[in-house]
C-alpha cells in the first residue's frame, strides 16, 4: 500500500482532501495517518454480505482526461479504437473520470465498486467490416498494466486509494479463460473453424492425431500431471496455430505468446467439452489445465493484489475454465490478500445462465471451490415475478435452494445479486420485454419494485451504472452500454429514460432522479439493518398462480428480531394477512408503505399494499 504522505500528495494534486490531511503540521499528519489506517482496517473487516456494489464500465462512465481517448495510438478508429459515435468503440471514459465521481457513487449508497476490466486490450479486432474495439476490457493482451485508453497504472492506484479513503472497496473484473484474438490457424480464416474434439484430435506428442496421446485435460482425466504436460511439445494436434509476425510479442507476460499454452481446437459450440476447450467467439482459449498457465495466472493476479491492494475479484467466463484451475487459483488469491491484511477478499465467478438454475450455480461453489458466484438465479426469479403472469414460485424456492451451495445459506448471502447487466441487458428493457405493451409509468413502477426486492432480499445487491438514471436500452451487449456522460451515439441520444425527460445525450449524474433517490434510501436502510444483510430468510406467502402477495421474513442474526418483507407483484391494491413469529406483536414501518403497526393476533400481520408496491415491517422489542 502507498504511504499516507504519498496519498496526501496525490489527493492534493487531484484537488481532493483525504480525511482533512492537506496542509497540516507533522503531529496532525501522524494522527491522521493513524485514523486512515484504522479506517482501512474497518473497511477490510466488513464481510461481503455487508456491501452494496456498484458496477461500472470505465469507458462509458466519465471522461476525466481527453488526452488518453486514443490510448496513445495514432491513425483512424481501426488503429486507435476510438470513435465516440459508434457503440462498438471507445468513447473516452477513464479512471480519472471515475475517481472524480466517487461522490455520486457513494451518494447512491454503494460501499464497493466493481470496475470493469482495466487491463490493456487489443484496441480493435474482428473481420473486415465487423470490427469493434476492446472498450469493455475483455480482450486482454497485457495482463500487467492498465489500458492506456483508461489511463496509467498510477491512475488506477489513485482510484483505489481515493475509494479506500471514503470507506469504499474496489473489486477488479479479471479474465483467465482467454486472451485477445491473436492466434490464427493455417487451415484458413479462424472465424470459420468448427470445434475439434479430444476424441477426434487427442492431445498428442506429435503434431497430428496419429501421434501417441497424452492424458492431459480435465482434473478427472487419468493423468494431468506436470510431467505428462511436459510431453506436449507440439501445439498442432487439432489445428495448426500461427501467431502473425507483427503480433509475435503482443502479449504480456511473454509466455502468453507461445501457442503451446492454448487449446487451439477452434470455436466453442457452447456444449459439452467445447464449453471449456473451445475459443470463446474467436478469443484465444488458454489451456488452464496446464501447470504453467495455473502458475502464471496466480503470479499475474497476485501481483495486482500486491501493487494496488484491491478488495476482491469478479471473474469473467468462470464456467468456461476447468474446476481444477479454480481449486488452485482461489486459495492462492485468498492467501495473497490475507498477507496484505485483506481477510475478506471477495471472489465471485460468472457462471452465466438465462434461467433460474441454482443447482448449476451451486455446483461451482462445490466442485470448483468458488466462495461465491454471481446470482443469475435471483435475477431470473425477479424478472419472472414481475413479467406478465407474475409467477413468483422461483422466489419462494430460493431459501430452500440456498442449501445447495457449499456452506448453505451463509454462502448464498455472499452471492452478488443483480437485475440486469452489460451482457443480457438492463432491467428496464427486460421488464418491458416481459410485459408487452406496457406504459412508461407502469414500467417505472416495476423497475422500482425490482430494486426493492434486490435491496432487501438475501445476497449482495449490485447496481449496474445507469439503472439509477432510468436507462432502458434496446437489448443486451452493446445496446446496454450507454454513456453516463453526454453520448455521441445517435441510438443512445434518442432513447428516452425512465423517470426523467432527458436522454443519454445529456450528462446523467442526477442525484434527484427518482430511481437514484429510491435506491439510495433503500441502500441506507440495508446498511443500517443487520437482518437485511445477514439475516436468514423464511418464505411467508406466495401466490399459487399469477401475480399477488409475496412475503418473506428475515431475522436479525444478533437479536433475532423479525423483519417482514411484503411485495405486491400485481397492478391492483391488495389487503391480506402474513404469518409472523408469535413473539412479533408490534411493528414499525421502516421502508415502503402498507404495514400495520400491531399484529391482529399472535402470529399474523395485516398488510395493505398499492399495486406494484412494497413494505418493510420491523418487529419492535
Amino acid at each position: 500500500m502507498r504511504s499516507c504522505s504519498s496519498i496526501q500528495a496525490l489527493a492534493v494534486s487531484l484537488g481532493v482532501a483525504l480525511l482533512g490531511l492537506a496542509a497540516t503540521p507533522a503531529v496532525a499528519r501522524d494522527d491522521a495517518r493513524t485514523a486512515a489506517s484504522v479506517q482501512l482496517e474497518q473497511l477490510r473487516a466488513r464481510r461481503p454480505e455487508q456491501e452494496v456494489i456498484y458496477f461500472v464500465l470505465p469507458d462509458r462512465f466519465a471522461n476525466g482526461d481527453p488526452a488518453n481517448d486514443r490510448g496513445g495510438l495514432s491513425g483512424d478508429r481501426l488503429h486507435t479504437g476510438f470513435d465516440p459515435t459508434d457503440k462498438a468503440f471507445y468513447h473516452g471514459g477513464d479512471l480519472k473520470g471515475l475517481t472524480e465521481h466517487l461522490d455520486y457513487i457513494q451518494g447512491l449508497g454503494a460501499t464497493a465498486i466493481w470496475v470493469g476490466p482495466v487491463l490493456r486490450n487489443k484496441p480493435v479486432q474482428g473481420a473486415p467490416g465487423q470490427e469493434s474495439a476492446g472498450y469493455h476490457g475483455y480482450w486482454i493482451t497485457d495482463f500487467t498494466h492498465v489500458d492506456p485508453h483508461l489511463g496509467a497504472d498510477a491512475d488506477f492506484k489513485a482510484f483505489v486509494d481515493a475509494a479506500h479513503a471514503r470507506g469504499m472497496k474496489v473489486y477488479m473484473d479479471i479474465i483467465v479463460n482467454h486472451t485477445a484474438d491473436v492466434i490464427t490457424y493455417a487451415e484458413g480464416a479462424k472465424a470459420g473453424f468448427a470445434y475439434r474434439s479430444k476424441a477426434d484430435y487427442p492431445f498428442s506428442t506429435r503434431g497430428d492425431a496419429s501421434g501417441p496421446a497424452i492424458n492431459a485435460g480435465f482434473a478427472g482425466d487419468r493423468d494431468a500431471s506436470p510431467a505428462n504436460w511436459a510431453r506436449l511439445t507440439d501445439p498442432t494436434f487439432a489445428y495448426t496455430p500461427i501467431v502473425p509476425e507483427a503480433e509475435r510479442h503482443e502479449k504480456v507476460p511473454e509466455w502468453l505468446n507461445d501457442p503451446i499454452y492454448y487449446h487451439n481446437r477452434g470455436d466453442t459450440n457452447w456444449s459439452g467439452e467445447s464449453a471449456q476447450y473451445g475459443d470463446f467467439i474467436g478469443l484465444d482459449d488458454l489451456a488452464t489445465e496446464h501447470p504453467r498457465v495455473v502458475a502464471g495466472m496466480i503470479a499475474i493476479y497476485g501481483g495486482w493484489i500486491d501493487r494496488f491492494g484491491v478488495d476482491g475479484f469478479r471473474i469473467d467466463t468462470a464456467r468456461h475454465v476447468n474446476p481444477a484451475f479454480w481449486r488452485a487459483f482461489v486459495p492462492a488469491m485468498q492467501a495473497r490478500a490475507a498477507a496484505h491484511g485483506i481477510p475478506n477478499f471477495h471472489i465471485f465467478g460468472e457462471v452465466a445462465t438465462e434461467t433460474y438454475d441454482p443447482a448449476l450455480l451451486a455446483s461451482w461453489t462445490r466442485d470448483a471451490g468458488f466462495p461465491a458466484v454471481l446470482d443469475f438465479g435471483l435475477a431470473a426469479a425477479v424478472i419472472e415475478a414481475l413479467s406478465a403472469g407474475g409467477k413468483a414460485q422461483d422466489l419462494a424456492r430460493m431459501p430452500l435452494d440456498d442449501t445447495l451451495y457449499a456452506g448453505g445459506s451463509a454462502t448464498a448471502r455472499q452471492l452478488p445479486t443483480f437485475l440486469g447487466n452489460h451482457d443480457a441487458g438492463r432491467i428496464a428493457m427486460l421488464l418491458e420485454k416481459g410485459n408487452p405493451g406496457i406504459g412508461r409509468e407502469e414500467l417505472l413502477r416495476r423497475v422500482r419494485l425490482a430494486h426493492a426486492m434486490l435491496l432487501t432480499l438475501r445476497g449482495v445487491p449490485t447496481i449496474y451504472s445507469g439503472d439509477e438514471q432510468g436507462f432502458v436500452g434496446a437489448g443486451g451487449d452493446k445496446d446496454s452500454r450507454q454513456d453516463m456522460f453526454p453520448s455521441q451515439v445517435a441510438q443512445f441520444r434518442e432513447e428516452a429514460l425512465l423517470g426523467t425527460d432527458t436522454t443519454a445525450g445529456a450528462a446523467n449524474f442526477e442525484t434527484d432522479h427518482p430511481l437514484y433517490r429510491f435506491i439510495s434510501d433503500l441502500a441506507r436502510l440495508r446498511r443500517a439493518t443487520p437482518a437485511l444483510q445477514e439475516g436468514e430468510s423464511l418464505v411467508r406467502a406466495v401466490p399459487s398462480q399469477g401475480a399477488g402477495l409475496v412475503a418473506l421474513s428475515r431475522f436479525d442474526p444478533h437479536s433475532g428480531r423479525e423483519i417482514v418483507l411484503v411485495f405486491n407483484t400485481s397492478t391492483e391494491p391488495l389487503q391480506g394477512r402474513v404469518a409472523v413469529d408469535p413473539k412479533s406483536t408490534r411493528f414499525a414501518q421502516i421502508g415502503g408503505k402498507g404495514c400495520a403497526t400491531q399484529s391482529i393476533a399472535p402470529g399474523a400481520l395485516e398488510v395493505r399494499l398499492d399495486g406494484l408496491d412494497f413494505a418493510v415491517c420491523q418487529a419492535l422489542p
